[in-house]
């Protein structure tokens, strides 16, 4: 952990997941309250502050697996931001900061290539295949987001799919698992609390439909 003592990495790590189970949370309360998925603007607000307080933590895990789904994610929510009518509202300084800080954090990991690969890849802590497992979970678990740029975009506007939350189950079983193997607290914690809420948000949307479909 770069000699950094690990209740500062943790700490880093779970507050990290607290933003991320903050925005799930409300967008459940929410979307109870409204009887219905929704998308609320605060969804993507959180998601943006956890994503780079996750980035840092798979940083400082050396955890390739991590430092991938966080950077795929992070665009899809700035979009979701833009689509809430937020993003005009921010400063170009904030906007410039947003968008650039990610691709910075890169450029410093891809300073060294040779520490980088043997830090991620060759790392006796993490044997490839769990490297491999890990991202394999991220990017499934990426994909939801993906997904629901897709969806959305064809849309005009940000929504929650029944898909999304299909995919955010599956993505976070594997997540889990991989966070069993790597005995990381944050991993397991932080996604075992989304399963209800994906679940929730799944048997809303299947009401909905049928309420729809009475009509």
């Amino acid at each position: 952990m770069h000699g950094i003592p690990h209740w500062i990495v943790f700490t880093i790590g779970f507050a990290a997941q607290f933003f991320f189970a903050g925005r799930t949370l409300f967008q459940w309360l929410y979307s109870e309250r409204k009887r219905e998925v929704t998308s609320p603007s605060a969804y993507w607000g959180l998601s943006v502050i956890g994503a780079f307080l996750m980035f840092v933590y798979g940083v400082m895990r050396d955890d390739f697996s991590i430092i991938l789904g966080q950077f795929i994610s992070y665009f899809v929510y700035l979009w979701n931001l833009d689509a809430k009518g937020l993003w005009k509202k921010f400063s170009p300084v904030l906007k410039a900061l947003l968008v650039l800080t990610p691709f910075i954090a890169v450029g410093l990991l891809l300073h060294d290539a040779k520490s980088f690969v043997a830090n991620m890849f060759q790392n006796e802590d993490i044997p490839l295949w769990l490297v491999i497992f890990g991202s394999a979970g991220q990017i499934i678990f990426t994909l939801r987001f993906v997904y629901q740029w897709f969806y959305s975009h064809r849309r005009h506007e940000s929504v929650l799919p029944r898909g999304f939350w299909i995919i955010s189950l599956i993505g976070s079983g594997v997540i889990v698992a991989y966070g069993i193997f790597r005995k990381d607290p944050v991993l397991i914690l932080g996604q075992s609390f989304g399963f209800v809420a994906y679940v929730r948000n799944l048997m809303l949307g299947f009401k909905k439909d049928n309420e729809y479909a009475k009509t």
